[in-house]
């Protein structure tokens, strides 16, 4: 298994390019089961996440092609990706592919709308919640869909079509709003989805589905109205930059101190993580190129902040500020409202000298003078990330287990962070 090792001490200085949104690129990719045309999309970020759903798109039938490199590309700049489903083959998703990326369990919403029935197992627990997908079934049920669940797997049959209906979800969930959106378009009829997610990346997947023919109106509010229609076309589309990959590494930088330009990056995609940053004493501009972050010298403030659905400060940047805030002159409170179990990586930290005390949902960070490096072990995604911020200023080394988790989010992430002067290297095997 891959480690990755940081000597700590390093300011970062220079250019970080924003890869495309993981989190944008997987509901785009599962959008092409919706036509038998092509669907390219343009700036894909080459992860662990997107391999395995292209894996899981085949077995339905998916076609795929990567276009080679052109002039001034390089190992993170992100792929185009043709997919084209002229035919649905297997209209079922087994365990032992969903069972690796929960999102695949979204493919249930397009071959239900295509093909009038579908079969995918569910996908089991998560190491940071349950995550159910309930809230997802009842989106198709309002649609007219049948659903039983028999051994591990949700049938979904539909033989007359699904047909429009409102839906109410009782709370914000973006796996829901995703797949009630995939499922409208194609139902007869007006669909009006209340309480949906306002996420960036719910709106990029209504803009795709747009050029698609798809009559989508009031993406990025809580109402989404969907006009049904009879089916859909291939089309182009480039996926917006990664709102969390954008936070992780402005966090890099306020930890370290420095200059970055973080390259393609969107402030209008996370203003609030950039707020907290501004309120813990960090300088975040916005240029033509992206958004600059610089720590020169200024102590780090403590903040208190309560993670939200967006516009609200993100939980997929909880872990890393955090690991920021150990380092502050006083006491910050953080607050996890989305998910459960989401500071495992509290006791990792603290394997860095982090003085940490939680409190239920609440976790109190004391600021240290110094973090020291240690041998620690990734639990999640963004628990990996936040314990490659810590190590960055460790003093001495710090050696970051089963990195695999790492490879699922953020692309070329040690060479990015090596470019600006970071010593952090990957240990194969």
């Amino acid at each position: 298994m891959d480690r990755i090792r940081i000597t700590g001490g390093q300011r970062l200085n220079g250019v970080i390019p924003i890869s495309g949104a993981k989190n944008a690129a997987l509901p785009l990719m599962i959008a092409s089961l919706l036509t038998d045309e092509t669907l390219t999309l343009t700036n894909v970020p080459r992860l662990s996440d997107v391999s395995a759903l292209s894996r899981i798109l085949s077995n339905h039938g998916v076609d795929r092609s990567v276009a080679g490199k052109r002039i001034g590309q390089s190992a993170e700049t992100g792929q185009t990706v043709a997919l084209t489903a002229r035919q649905i083959v297997d209209t079922c998703a087994p365990y032992d592919l969903v069972s690796t990326m929960r999102a695949s369990f979204w493919v249930i919403a397009p071959i239900l709308a295509r093909m009038g029935e579908a079969k995918v197992s569910l996908p089991g627990g998560c190491a940071i919640g349950t995550r159910p997908v309930d809230l997802l079934l009842m989106a198709l049920e309002r649609l007219g869909a049948t659903i039983t669940i028999e051994g591990g797997y949700a049938l979904a049959r539909a033989p007359k079509g699904l047909k429009g209906a409102e839906i109410v979800f009782p709370k914000v969930t973006v796996g829901g709003t995703h797949t009630a959106l995939m499922a409208a378009v194609l139902a007869d009829g007006t669909t009006v989805i209340e309480n949906a997610a306002r996420e960036p990346e719910v709106v990029d997947l209504a803009a795709c589905l747009d050029k698609m023919g798809a009559k989508i109106e009031g993406a990025g509010t809580s109402r989404i109205i969907i006009q049904g229609v009879s089916r859909l076309g291939g089309a182009h589309h480039a996926v917006l930059p990664d709102r969390i990959e954008t936070g992780t590494y402005a966090m890099a930088v306020a930890m370290t101190g420095g200059d970055v330009l973080l390259e393609g990056a969107r402030a209008d995609l996370l203003q609030a993580g950039l707020d907290v940053l501004s309120q813990a004493g960090v300088d975040i501009s916005e240029t033509n190129e992206g958004i600059r972050v610089r720590r020169n010298g200024a102590a780090l403030e403590p903040v208190d902040v309560t993670t939200d659905p967006f516009p609200g400060f993100p939980t997929d940047l909880q872990a890393q500020l955090m690991a920021l805030m150990t380092m502050a002159k006083g006491t910050s409170r953080i607050r996890e409202t989305i998910f459960e179990n989401r500071f495992m990586h509290v006791q990792e930290l603290a394997r860095l000298g982090a003085k940490i005390r939680l409190d239920g949902d609440a976790a109190y960070v004391d600021g240290v003078e110094k973090l020291t490096g240690a041998p620690v072990m990734a639990t999640d995604l963004r628990a990996s990330v936040s314990l490659v911020i810590g190590g960055l200023v460790a003093e001495g080394e710090t050696m970051i287990n089963r990195v695999y988790h790492l490879d699922r989010g953020f692309e070329a992430l040690e060479t990015k962070l090596g470019r600006c002067g970071a010593q952090i290297e990957r240990i194969s095997g």
